[in-house]
C-alpha cells in the first residue's frame, strides 16, 4: 500500500538532500517525491509517496521530525484529500492520440507529422493508466512531475506557530 505523507520544512539550502539522505540511509525507495513553494515564502512542502509494504510509515514520520529544519509531517492517506500527477507524453503520431486523450481529461499541446506531445494531470493511477494505453502507440518520452496531495475543503496543513507576546 502506497502512504502520502506532507512534510512542511524550512525553506533552506540543503533541507531536500537531507529529506532524501535519510531514506537512502536507510534503504527506503522513494515512489514520488515533490518540493515547491508555499504562500508563506520561508516554508516549503514536500509530497512524499512511500510503498508502507516495505518500510513502517511511524518511523519514517519520527525520523523526519528528527531533522532540523523539518517543522511539521503528516500522512494523509486515511483522511480527506486529492493528488495531483502532471504528466508529459511524448508519442508516435497516431488518430488514435487524441481519443485516448480526451477519455482521460488530458490534451494535446504540440503536433508535428511524426510526434504529438500529450498533457495530463489527474490522480496517479489515472496518468499511469493513461501512459499504458498509449504505450502501443509508441512511446518516445514521458516526463512527470510526481504526486502533489492537498487535504479536501477545510482539513489544512498549517505550521503550528507559536503565540507570539508583546514585551
Amino acid at each position: 500500500m502506497k502512504h502520502t505523507l506532507i512534510a512542511l520544512v524550512e525553506n533552506e539550502p540543503g533541507v531536500l538532500n537531507r529529506v532524501a539522505s535519510l531514506f537512502r540511509r536507510r534503504n527506503f525507495n522513494i515512489d514520488s517525491l515533490t518540493v515547491g513553494r508555499t504562500e508563506n515564502p520561508e516554508i516549503s512542502r514536500m509530497t512524499i509517496v512511500v510503498d508502507s509494504s516495505k518500510l513502517k510509515v511511524p518511523q519514517v514520520i519520527g525520523n523526519l521530525y528528527k531533522l532540523v529544519n523539518v517543522i511539521k509531517v503528516i500522512d494523509v492517506t486515511e483522511q480527506r484529500f486529492f493528488s495531483r500527477d502532471l504528466a508529459l507524453i511524448k508519442v508516435k503520431a497516431a488518430r488514435e492520440v487524441g481519443t485516448i486523450a480526451d477519455r482521460y481529461g488530458a490534451r494535446l499541446i504540440d503536433h508535428s507529422n511524426e510526434m504529438m506531445t500529450v498533457e495530463a494531470s489527474d490522480e496517479e493511477h489515472r496518468i499511469e493508466a493513461l501512459i499504458e494505453e498509449l504505450r502501443p502507440l509508441g512511446i518516445v518520452e514521458v516526463v512527470r512531475t510526481g504526486v502533489v496531495a492537498m487535504g479536501r475543503g477545510d482539513l489544512l496543513l498549517q505550521p503550528d506557530l507559536e503565540p507570539e507576546y508583546a514585551e
